[in-house]
């Protein structure tokens, strides 16, 4: 099999190119704006990287989607705080340039696994997600906080109808905060410009307060990266064409929790890592409105739990990592790559 992964230096991409070079003998082509994550593939012989931009480097991926079994387009722009301050931007990557791609997946007959996402539910009331039932429900124009799920759920609608049309062979995934090594770029956590869990490690490592925007009460479900893969590769091998037409959440419904309880686990488990156990003082936890973090154009979801019944019934697909060491992998990992940078200092 030959894939195609676009965005492969990201968190998903990474760790699903090092899953499969390490385990089957599919040969896998890659491009990306960096290559600092993929030092576990970059020199393997089945791994073919490009460092490009899927807005200029148009040709080439014209050509991979036309050679290759499968398409996985992973590049989006996915931080509350540049669909506050960038909704264009937003637009112009996460939904033009990937109708782009799904439509040169349809001319040339390449089956693709697109990334939707679970912020398509938006603030549906359901206590739990389902793929096909329930309601996608977002806020007013003005609120451009939803340009993002916007961009993604429109995504979704087009696939989907190219497939009713019999045009495209798809399978939609939807991660819910996945979390685990390689999650972030150590640099990449600016104020409100990264995932939650990347900013209060970088808070604590900073010793700066962790904010708590609204006091921390949405709640969240978050999955460890490696069963997150487990999914996606029973997705990609697709026995008797299982995933073909479907719709799948991905994440842990076991390990929800709010993000003022997620900001005590976490500096928890920074005082008692070995590093920093004996450190003089630690981040405060603080509160702030939502205004003052993001502007006027956020608006939160209070919980997001899926239903994973579909992933189960056709996948025989279940998460194994319990919150606690989901956490404690991705702060462990974060801290070594931070020993790493100060040692070469």
């Amino acid at each position: 099999m030959k894939i195609l992964i676009l965005g492969v230096n990201g968190f998903i991409g990474n760790a699903l190119v090092r899953r499969i070079l390490n385990t089957r003998d599919w040969e896998v082509f890659g491009m990306d704006l960096y290559d600092n994550k993929l030092d576990h593939s970059l020199n393997h012989p089945r791994f073919h990287f490009l460092e490009g931009d899927i807005a200029i480097n148009k040709e080439w991926i014209e050509y991979h989607i036309k050679k290759c079994d499968l398409v996985l387009p992973l590049v989006a722009i996915a931080t509350p705080m540049s669909y506050v301050k960038q909704p264009l931007k937003v637009f112009e990557l996460d939904f033009e340039e990937n109708l782009r791609i799904v439509r040169q997946c349809v001319k040339y007959q390449t089956r693709i696994i697109f990334p939707s996402t679970s912020e398509v539910y938006g603030m549906s009331a359901e206590s739990e997600f389902q793929e096909d039932s329930s309601p996608l429900v977002l806020g007013p124009i003005h609120k451009q906080r939803w340009i993002y799920s916007c961009c993604k759920q429109l995504l979704d609608r087009v696939i989907w109808a190219y497939g009713q049309e019999g045009k495209l062979q798809f399978t939609l995934i939807r991660p819910f905060n996945w979390i685990g090594p390689k999650l972030d770029d150590i640099d990449a956590a600016k104020e409100g410009s990264s995932r939650v869990v990347t900013q209060f490690i970088i808070n604590l490592v900073n010793r700066e307060p962790i904010r708590l925007v609204d006091g921390g009460l949405q709640k969240r479900c978050f999955t460890y990266v490696e069963d997150g893969i487990d999914c996606l590769m029973k997705i990609i091998e697709n026995p008797g064409q299982v995933a073909d037409g479907q719709i799948f959440n991905i994440g842990n419904p076991h390990n929800e929790i709010s993000v003022k309880d997620l900001a005590y686990m976490l500096r928890e488990l920074f005082q008692n890592h070995p590093d920093h156990r004996h450190d003089q003082e630690y981040s405060e936890i603080i509160e702030v409105p939502h205004e003052d973090y993001y502007g006027q154009g956020y608006q939160d979801i209070l919980t997001r739990k899926p239903a994973i019944g579909q992933a189960r019934r056709l996948l025989a697909w279940e998460p194994k990592t319990d919150l606690p060491t989901s956490l404690k992998y991705t702060l462990d990992a974060f801290l070594a790559e931070i020993r790493r940078l100060n040692h070469q200092v």
